[in-house]
This record gives structure tokens, sequence and C-alpha cells, in this order.
């Protein structure tokens, strides 16, 4: 097994996210990579979410940050230039959560703070979220990444995110501010100091000493050029969402959905569907999209393939029937 680590030099989200999704579209045998980079100002979002309905597009465009969809699922998070994040990159064969769960607690350690593993996709620290993570499947890769905040701008995180009232009735709490925690509230950590002991909390957990690889190198590639292209562009980040308007909205235990359908009133049927959601889950919406289209609006569809959770198919049917 070898060990590769890439430190981004830039904040730049559209750079950051095509070097990401290249290291994951490559096909390489017994490697894990740990990448690590930050973001300026920027507000991301799951790869099925609504931007409009998830952040205050307009003032954060203004303040030159940036809206930036991710290729995972799950909600969007608040990204600024004191908080750091980390990808993970393995064949299936290497991927191990509880591995990269473990570098990131032995990381903290450094400075005397106890992390844990809440969920499937936060870590917490004195009770307190510090990074929510989403996980991915590639041809030939596995992706696991996660935000750490370490002294993010709570106020430009109100002022840019959108919570939804449903989602903070959810936890018990009234406000964005009370359910996170900037890890430098509670010790002398910043996004600076906090990398070498991750590079080696990586090498600890693993077992053995990572090379680096340029960021510099890896952004002059075709490929990641061609990404950077991709993820910076208008039908990626707004596609159909600056016309979309819900019919239906819920918040859900799996997660939140909003749901707009066309319909042929005349043959009753379900024509078009669009859907945005927070689930983990990166196929749901294209599983959902599938099933409805076409389906009658007098009677649910079933799902034959047992393709969805049946929770979740019949908390999304009882949107529409």
């Amino acid at each position: 097994m070898k060990l590769q680590y890439v430190v981004s030099n830039q904040t730049n989200p559209f750079w950051n996210v095509a070097v990401e999704n290249y290291l994951l579209s490559r096909d390489v045998e017994d490697t894990v990579v740990m990448y690590l980079w930050k973001n300026r100002r920027t507000v991301v979002i799951g790869q099925n979410q609504n931007p409009f309905s998830e952040c205050n597009v307009d003032a954060l465009l203004a303040d030159g940050g940036y809206v930036m969809r991710r290729t995972t699922g799950g909600g969007a998070v608040y990204h600024d230039d004191g908080n750091i994040n980390f990808s993970f990159v393995a064949p299936p064969d290497l991927y191990s959560q509880q591995r990269h769960f473990d570098v990131i607690r032995l990381a903290l350690q450094h400075y005397g703070l106890q992390a844990e593993v809440s969920g499937r996709n936060d870590l917490l620290c004195q009770g307190r979220k510090f990074s929510g993570n989403a996980f991915s499947k590639g041809r030939y890769m596995r992706l696991h990444h996660g935000t750490i905040l370490i002294a993010g701008n709570m106020h430009d995180l109100e002022r840019y995110l959108r919570v939804k009232p449903a989602k903070l009735q959810k936890h018990g709490v009234a406000s964005v501010r009370s359910r996170v925690v900037n890890l430098s509230e509670l010790a002398d950590v910043t996004s600076l100091n906090i990398v070498n002991p991750l590079i080696e909390a990586f090498a600890s957990v693993y077992g053995q000493q990572p090379e680096q690889v340029s960021f510099d190198n890896l952004v002059e590639t075709a490929e990641v050029r061609s990404l950077y292209e991709k993820y910076s562009s208008d039908d990626w980040l707004y596609g159909r969402w600056r016309h979309f308007t819900a019919s239906q909205t819920a918040q859900f235990e799996w997660g939140g959905v909003e749901l707009s359908l066309s319909v042929d009133e005349e043959k009753s049927i379900i024509t078009d569907v669009v859907i945005a959601t927070d689930a983990l889950d990166v196929a749901l919406a294209d599983k959902i999209r599938l099933l409805l289209t076409g389906a009658s609006t007098k009677e649910p569809p079933a799902d034959a393939n047992g393709s969805i959770d049946e929770k979740v198919l019949n908390d999304v049917l009882s949107l529409i029937y």
C-alpha cells in the first residue's frame, strides 16, 4: 500500500473540487490519498440541492463569494479560509471511513481535544458539531470528504446559509450557532497549524510515511482544467433551479425534500419531476424522478426493483397521493 497527500494552495473552490474529482476518477490501485484544501467564502451544496433554497445567492455573490455544487449528497455547508477541508480517496479494498475518522481524531488529540463520531456523517467535540462529512463512489475509487470548522465566521455563516426551521426543530435548537463550534474556541488550533498534525496522524493511522503530490502539477493537467470548467459552469451550479418553484416541501428523518411536478391533466399522468433533497444517497433524486415520471396521478407507483428504501419511498409518495 502507498500513501499520498496533496495540500492545495488555492482558495478558489472550483479548482479545489476539480482536483478532488480528478483524484476520484483515477484508476490507481493500492493507494490512499489525503487531500487538504480551503475555500474562500463559499456555500457548498449537495449535488441534488436547490441553491436558492439553501443560501442567499445574491448576497453571497455580491460579497465576492461562491456557490459550489459538490458531487456528493447531504446538506449545505459554509466554507471560509479560517477552516480546512479534507478528502480521502481510496480504492474499495482500502477505503475505510473508520480509519479516516481516526486520522481526524488523532490530529485533534495534538491539541488536547477529543472528537467523536455522531451518526454516519458528523464529528462532535464537547457535544457540538465541528465537521460534516459526505461520501461518494467513483468508477474506480471511493471518496470521503468533510469540513473541519476551526475559525469560521459565524456571522457570515448565518448571513449566507438558509437553514429551514423544520431542520432546526428536528435538532431541538433555536439557531445554527448553537449546533456548531469553532475548534479555535476550545484550543490553540488554526487552519494553518493543523496541516502537519493531520499529515502525521495520516502516517500514524496507516503505519507508514506518505509522499507529497504537487497541487500545482495537478492543476496543469488537461483533466483538471476540464473539470474546472464543468464545476464552475452556470448549468452545473444553477441549471433549472432559477425557475424552480416547489409545490411540496417536507423535512423527514432521512432528509429534506422540495418537489415540483408537471402533470398532464387530461391523461392523469406525471410528465416531469424536479426534486431537491439533502439526502446522503446521491442517487435518490434520480431514482424518484424515474419512478414518478409517467406514473398515474390517481394511484402511487410501486418500486418494482426495490431500489428505494421503503420508508423513504412512502414519505415521498405521501407528498403527492
